[in-house]
């Protein structure tokens, strides 16, 4: 089982069928792209690359990211997909523990960053000489081999190696046509959302459908431009967080678009506020399905497909609209105590998954594996409640993760930069609630005795460490943390305090 045999599959059958655009411009067939595929893989055997090597990818959006993926796969070898968002410094953290050799990277946010083999600019002369090795022939590869290692930080502030096979993912994608949304050729999916992520990994299934895959000529969001490309691209998908959902919104309220030319927009990564989905069926229609899912289960845990947002006679119409949905065809959900045992519905407690999407354990990470796999479930560490038709409603993470713009952050990774500054004695990070990016960073800081850090300096602390996203939006200089017995801060009182206080001006 090789992922990509899929895309040669399509190759042969049709391979004048039109595959990757970038804006409106087509760049390649289907038999033109499965054949650079092929010769990219041959150009990384001939590198010195083995199966089960490891490849990174740290680039913006880019056309390069199909080619470099299902080339990777067609050598036998796994992609690492790091955050274009992230610092270099944290890029290389990754890239270290992974033990990638080779690195594919944009300049924008690849410089500086260093491989044991090479770092490929996809955007200059090295990437296009690649392409003149001979086809490579498909690797043979097995169901449990690994194919994505997705990165996920981790509450101790150290970023975790989720191991995905070709059977992870390979369910993932056919999962996609049963639960979400059947897609054929006549389909495109736009990579408007970071294609490290989600948003790239629905790749898969419209390789398999022999869809259309458009990356945006700007190469990041921008509502005007996907108005555009709907209009003139047609039968357009994306998966979007919410704040992204939002904004495609709010260009519509502003222009008096219907959104036609959007055929599916899967929103998922974050919490979508009730009144914003309500406001978005209303501007733009029965466009939208919503996913959960995380990197240990990319992307199927549960769904809610747009047959039941349309329903709007339900008498739990609004129960079933502030929930995310039901369990997805490959898995099962419960939700149960700490121990494991499942609880009746209406209670609250951690969400257990297992099936054939649930990742194979952490990269060089045994004990967080054992603690995250237990008998066969997936613990992942979010809690929630379902009801008695099984749908669950998510009340809150027991990890200290928040969620700005559909992006995972973590408090503690902030609070160890923060605490670098010489005037920075204690120092506490909460999300606060936001209507446009669902969370934003808020950092409460204790200074020590006679000092007081400036904004500014504590700012440039952070550019300096990590990703522009996980700087805090707001400071808030305390005499004091609140604190149990035992000395552990009450992160709780925290978030009621900024509850209480409101959002901060300039949101």
């Amino acid at each position: 089982m090789n992922l990509a045999h899929t895309l040669l599959r399509v190759a042969r059958a049709d391979p004048r069928r039109p595959a990757l655009y970038e804006g409106e411009r087509l760049l390649f067939d289907y038999g033109q792209l499965a054949e650079r595929v092929a010769r990219l893989a041959a150009a990384m055997r001939e590198g010195g690359l083995a199966p089960g090597d490891r490849v990174a990818v740290f680039m913006r959006n880019h056309p390069a990211y199909l080619e470099v993926f299902y080339a990777a796969w067609w050598a036998g070898l796994a992609v690492v997909p790091i955050n274009a968002k992230l610092h270099v410094r944290e890029a290389q953290w990754i890239l270290d523990h992974a033990q990638a050799r080779w690195a594919f990277v944009t300049p924008d946010v690849g410089a500086g960053l260093q491989a044991p083999g090479r770092i490929l600019d996809v955007t200059g002369p090295q990437y296009p000489a690649l392409f003149s090795a001979s086809p490579a022939v498909l690797a043979e590869r097995d169901a449990e081999d690994l194919a994505w290692l997705f990165y996920t930080s981790g509450t101790t502030g150290k970023p975790k190696g989720v191991m995905l096979t070709h059977r992870n993912l390979m369910t993932m994608g056919l999962t996609y046509f049963v639960d979400v949304d059947a897609i054929d050729c006549r389909d495109a999916i736009v990579y408007a959302a970071p294609m490290s992520h989600g948003a790239g990994i629905y790749a898969i299934p419209h390789v398999m459908a022999g869809a259309r895959h458009v990356v945006p000529a700007s190469g990041s969001f921008d509502p005007a431009e996907l108005f555009a490309l709907a209009r003139t691209v047609g039968r357009l998908s994306l998966f979007a967080a919410p704040t992204i959902v939002k904004r495609l919104v709010d260009h519509a309220e502003a222009t008096g678009s219907d959104g036609e030319g959007f055929k599916t927009i899967v929103y998922g990564g974050a919490p979508m506020y009730l009144a914003d989905l309500q406001r978005a069926l209303r501007v733009m229609g029965q466009r939208f399905v919503q996913i959960y899912g995380q990197g240990e289960s990319p992307m199927v845990i549960t769904s809610l497909p747009r047959s039941y947002l349309s329903d709007t006679a339900h008498p739990r119409y609004l129960q079933r609209l502030a929930s995310v949905g039901f369990s997805q065809t490959p898995v099962q959900v419960r939700v149960a105590t700490a121990e494991g045992e499942p609880l009746p519905p209406g209670e609250i407690g951690e969400v257990l998954v297992r099936g054939d999407t649930v990742m194979a354990g952490y990269w060089r990470d045994p004990e967080a594996t054992a603690a995250a796999l237990r008998e066969g479930w997936l613990f992942t560490g979010d809690m929630g409640a379902l009801d008695e038709d099984g749908f669950l409603t998510l009340k809150d993470r027991s990890k200290d993760v928040l969620i700005s713009g559909g992006s995972n952050i973590y408090p503690r990774e902030v609070e160890e930069v923060l605490l670098l500054h010489p005037a920075v004695a204690e120092v506490a990070v909460v999300g606060a609630p936001d209507p446009e990016w669902g969370e934003v960073v808020v950092a409460f800081v204790v200074a020590r005795p006679g000092q007081k850090p400036a904004t500014e300096e504590l700012d440039a602390l952070c550019l300096e460490h990590i990703g522009r996203f996980k700087r805090p939006k707001r400071y808030e200089i305390v005499a004091a943390l609140p604190k149990n017995n035992y000395g552990k801060v009450l992160k709780r009182e925290l978030r009621q305090r900024l509850q209480e206080d409101g959002p901060p001006a300039g949101g």
